[in-house]
């Protein structure tokens, strides 16, 4: 349904916080240029909480216009409200998005089967292909491993994004789902593993500095050659760690500065990388070449 790279794009910001959404396309055409087959807008790292409603929806129709024909723009509209899920991605569809992410519900913790209840009446709503998007260390709640099952026999639900930090509960799934059901590494530092146990890609962040070498692991991967994919991934390690020295994009933000692509600061109650994060960002992004 959609392709192995997709990146989690940051928000750019101008220097008074606003919405850049000049910047927002230049980036677009800058990581579907450098290896990216699709893009999520207002994930987790495009700071989707301190979005507008209006400010998702440009963003929506500005980067699907700027790259939308050669990339899958994927668009997060998840919230801890059905109905404004529902809204969103409603909104999302009228843009002309590929696809949506679509997070568990935060804060409210539902139950398994409020989970369900919830992604099957989005899903309901919308035409829209749908990756669920299994992150507990940011909501609270894990979708079980019985719940993916039957979420995922919803037409329209397609898969998820794992970043449940649970590679037996991955090996599973995928020893489990039906066949056109596809995981996603939510998490770059264990895409090997995941590519490993039947995972398709990575819903990726070290894709913004490293987007041609993470095409290299997944190519590597996919043809056999272990000990390439292992080599390169070796590689990444450095940049995976050092994305997430702090909360997620502010060490993200400072690099894309640094290698000419800037997006601005994080808007609050994230703040800027600080002069010792900004140090360790430079270092490795150095060791790796890219400065």
């Amino acid at each position: 349904m959609f392709g192995r790279l997709i990146t989690a794009m940051a928000t750019p910001f101008d220097r008074s916080g606003a919405l850049d959404l000049n910047r927002a396309c230049d980036l677009a055409v800058h990581l579907v240029a450098n290896g990216s087959d699709g893009l999520v807008l207002a994930g987790s790292t495009g700071e989707s909480p301190t979005l507008t409603f209006e400010e998702k929806r440009d963003l929506f129709k500005a980067v699907t216009e700027a790259v939308g024909a050669r990339a899958d723009v994927i668009a997060g509209t998840g919230t801890y409200d059905t109905r404004e899920t529902i809204h969103l991605s409603q909104m999302a569809a009228e843009q002309g998005v590929a696809g949506l992410l679509v997070v568990t519900p935060y804060y409210s913790r539902p139950p398994q089967t409020g989970l369900v209840a919830h992604f099957k009446e989005v899903a309901k709503n919308t035409d829209l292909p749908i990756i669920l998007y299994d992150i507990p260390s940011r909501t609270g709640r894990k979708i079980e491993h019985a719940t993916l099952l039957e979420l995922a026999q919803v037409p329209n639900i397609v898969g998820v994004k794992d970043a449940a930090g649970d590679l037996a509960g991955t090996a599973r799934l995928a020893a489990e789902k039906p066949h056109d059901f596809t995981i996603w590494s939510g998490d770059d530092a264990v895409t090997l593993p995941m590519l490993s146990l039947g995972a398709h890609g990575v819903i990726s962040v070290a894709s913004h500095i490293a987007g041609a070498r993470i095409q290299e692991l997944l190519a590597a991967h996919a043809k056999g050659d272990t000990e390439q994919a292992a080599a390169v991934n070796a590689s990444l390690v450095p940049l995976f760690d050092v994305l997430f020295i702090t909360s997620n994009p502010i060490p993200l933000k400072a690099a894309l500065e640094m290698i000419g692509q800037p997006v601005g600061d994080p808007r609050l109650p994230l703040v800027p990388a600080t002069e010792a994060e900004r140090s360790k960002v430079r270092a490795v992004l150095q060791q790796l070449g890219v400065l």
